[in-house]
């Protein structure tokens, strides 16, 4: 009787022990931009992967186990990323790593998950300098910088655009998108008649004179909000009208109709997601979205969310948390997200999705590229 007491407490204690170490949740961690001049971008990106917690764990968890995300603000600072990034590896002892908004402070946080190993997929973050750091550890979602305008060129060379004058933020996104813009360009025979970088949104604007001056059919801008805010302002204070004005980052943002009204109306915008892509889940991601937060859902919570069914989908197919074994699906598995096909090269970059081009018609973005899913067509010349 003795005997069988000690066995019954023997298994009762193995089975605690074991429930114990299932409950342990999967911790996935992250920085994002909540305050500083990226907020708005990184607060979306941080409710999208809230968002696919809430889902996956309500669908019964992963691998029997919960998810958590451990989150901060890095203030829109690479510095302080990547000292945070320290904090949830060796302090918060996450499983996993998703990143924060933007190249730059991007390629600060993979310095630091380089370091240790540790799965990590990037989200709103295309530079060629995260990738050739050679960490196999790192791998990409969003489109890489040198085909990031590529559609946007395409239909303007397909309109029959012969110049183009460019104009951009002075940062290694900036500079390395105009790298490919200048590339594809040339391949497609379109002149680059300007060719002008400034240091912040003011000086962008302030280049309103020589873009009059080049009067080039395409005027192609990579800007935040408010420098395109303020280049479109300027340039119709000098009634400077090119047959197409378009915009990455910038005009894929409500705030940038908001802002203009009427004066957006014809502006192109090169984006990564479209509430009104006609793609599996958009719908329903937007409603849901919505319904959560009480606002339409942009380009970087789609980001964030797919960033979470990325993850997720590694993790399922490795069984297991264990490093190399993610890694292993996160370079060799081809998933298809709310982005679009993710797929990934030996060297962790985004192969498997390009861009989307939206116009602002009607007072709302529209899809006009590429064809086959396009809600509208391109007008060209713009209004």
């Amino acid at each position: 009787m003795i005997r069988n007491l000690l066995l019954t407490l023997c298994t009762l204690v193995v089975t605690l022990a074991a429930g114990a170490y299932a409950a342990e949740p999967i911790r996935i961690g992250t920085t994002q931009s909540l305050t500083g001049p990226l907020a708005d971008f990184g607060t979306n990106q941080l409710r999208g992967l809230q968002m696919w917690v809430g889902d996956v764990n309500s669908r019964g968890q992963l691998l029997g186990r919960s998810v958590e995300l451990v989150h901060y603000d890095d203030g829109s600072d690479p510095a302080r990323s990547a000292q945070l990034y320290q904090k949830l590896i060796t302090q918060d002892k996450v499983d996993l790593l998703i990143g924060p908004y933007s190249s730059d402070i991007t390629l600060a946080a993979t310095k630091v998950a380089g370091q240790y190993g540790i799965p990590m997929l990037t989200l709103a973050a295309s530079a060629d300098e995260i990738w050739d750091q050679g960490f196999s550890n790192v791998v990409g979602l969003d489109t890489p910088s040198p085909r990031y305008m590529d559609i946007a060129i395409e239909a303007a060379a397909e309109q029959g655009a012969k110049t183009m004058s460019l104009v951009y933020a002075d940062t290694r996104f900036g500079r390395q998108v105009i790298g490919g813009v200048r590339s594809k360009a040339q391949e497609l025979g379109i002149q680059i008649v300007l060719d002008e970088s400034a240091h912040d949104a003011a000086g962008i604007a302030a280049l309103v004179q020589r873009l009059k001056a080049a009067d080039a059919d395409v005027i192609m801008a990579l800007a935040y909000l408010d420098g395109s805010v303020g280049l479109v302002r300027a340039l119709k204070q000098e009634q400077v009208k090119p047959k197409m004005l378009v915009f990455a980052v910038g005009a894929s943002l409500a705030a940038f109709g908001q802002e203009l009204l009427g004066d957006a109306e014809g502006i192109v915008g090169v984006t990564q997601w479209l509430r009104g892509i006609r793609l599996p889940g958009a719908q329903d991601f937007a409603y849901r979205f919505r319904k959560l937060y009480g606002s339409n859902p942009g380009a970087y919570a789609a980001l964030g969310y797919s960033g979470g069914a990325v993850v997720e989908a590694a993790i399922r197919l490795a069984d297991t948390t264990d490093y190399q074994a993610v890694i292993a699906q996160l370079h060799t598995m081809v998933f298809n997200s709310l982005l679009g096909i993710y797929d990934v090269d030996a060297e962790g970059r985004q192969v498997g999705k390009s861009n989307y081009l939206l116009q602002w018609q009607g007072k709302d973005r529209r899809l006009v590229g590429p064809a086959v899913i396009a809600e509208r067509k391109l007008i060209y010349p713009m209004p």
